[in-house]
C-alpha cells in the first residue's frame, strides 16, 4: 500500500511540475524574480554547498533555455514564412505548427528536469517548502 501511495505522490508531483514547466514556457517572463526563484534564493536558507550546486545548475539550464528559446524563435520565422506563402491553414503551415510544438514540448521537459535537479540539491524540510511553492504556482490563477 505504501508503494502505491509513494508512486501516486510522484506522479501528482511530476504532473504538478509538468504543468508549472509549461506555465514558465509559455508565459512572459516576470519583472522581477519568481516565488520559485525567490524562495530558493532567499527563504530556504541554503547552505555554501548548495548555493554552489544552484548556481551551477542556473548556469547549464540558462544555456540550455538559451538555445531553446532561439530555436523557438526560428521555429516562428519557419512558421511566419509558411503563412505568408499559403494565407490560411495549409500543410505548410500545419507541418510549422508541429514543429514549434516539439519546441515548446523540449522547453517544458528541459524545465522540469531543472526544476527537479533545483529540489535535489535541497534538504527534506526545505524540499517541502518548495515544493508548496511549486503546487502554488501550478494553481495560481492566471495573469
Amino acid at each position: 500500500m505504501r508503494r502505491y501511495a509513494l508512486v501516486a505522490l510522484v506522479a501528482f508531483l511530476a504532473a504538478l511540475a509538468g504543468v508549472a514547466a509549461a506555465r514558465l514556457a509559455t508565459a512572459p517572463r516576470a519583472a522581477g524574480e519568481s516565488e520559485l526563484h525567490a524562495l530558493l534564493h532567499n527563504g530556504l536558507r541554503l547552505d555554501a554547498a548548495q548555493q554552489r550546486r544552484v548556481a551551477a545548475l542556473e548556469r547549464d539550464f540558462a544555456q540550455r533555455r538559451a538555445a531553446l528559446d532561439e530555436a523557438m524563435r526560428a521555429q516562428n520565422r519557419v512558421l511566419a514564412r509558411a503563412i505568408a506563402a499559403e494565407h490560411g491553414y495549409g500543410p505548410r503551415v500545419a507541418a510549422a505548427v508541429d514543429r514549434s510544438h516539439q519546441v515548446m514540448g523540449e522547453v517544458q521537459k528541459e524545465t522540469l528536469k531543472h526544476v527537479f535537479a533545483m529540489r535535489g540539491v535541497l534538504r527534506a524540510d526545505q524540499a517541502a517548502r518548495y515544493d508548496a511553492a511549486v503546487v502554488r504556482t501550478l494553481t495560481a490563477p492566471s495573469r
